[in-house]
């Protein structure tokens, strides 16, 4: 997984609405940029709307928030619209970002194993560089623990 004082890696998502969303366009601002297993599902659902309550606030401070899964566009799309959500939902369909964050990881539910999206959130200040790292986050009130490291880098 990347660390604090990585780079972020130039790498490009597809978005919610099938634009391409590639992380070097926004150096010169800090990102937010958080992995999640499936969009819909209760966890993912509430960290989505964790991040959609205070979504003005991180406006406010010029930090946009991008959401990753593996999900399909078309489940983005579905997932925004009935949840209400304001953060930039993106797609990672062949899994390479995942790769290059190193979130995708193997798993173990019930002793079987697989392969999926280890939840984790990266912050990167505006030239890029990683500053804080939250792996295997834990999904209450960890938007607002991601609203406080931005505030610091002001």
């Amino acid at each position: 997984m990347l660390s604090e004082g990585d780079m972020l890696p130039d790498v490009t998502l597809t978005g919610a609405d099938d634009t391409p969303i590639r992380l070097g366009d926004y150096r010169g601002k800090p990102l937010v940029i958080y992995f999640y297993p499936k969009a819909d599902t209760p966890g993912c659902t509430t960290e989505a709307i964790d991040f959609t309550d205070l979504a003005e606030t991180f406006a406010g401070l010029g930090v946009p928030v991008i959401a990753v899964s593996k999900d399909p566009t078309a489940k983005l799309r579905r997932f925004a619209d009935k949840r209400g959500l304001a953060v930039t939902l993106a797609s990672d369909g062949d899994g390479s970002v995942c790769e290059a964050f190193g979130t995708w990881v193997e798993k173990s539910l019930y002793g079987r194993k697989y392969m999926g999206i280890e939840r984790a959130t990266f912050v990167a200040d505006a030239q890029g560089k990683i500053v804080r790292v939250w792996p295997k986050v834990k999904v209450k009130g960890h938007a607002a623990e991601v609203l406080e490291a931005v505030k610091a880098l002001a």
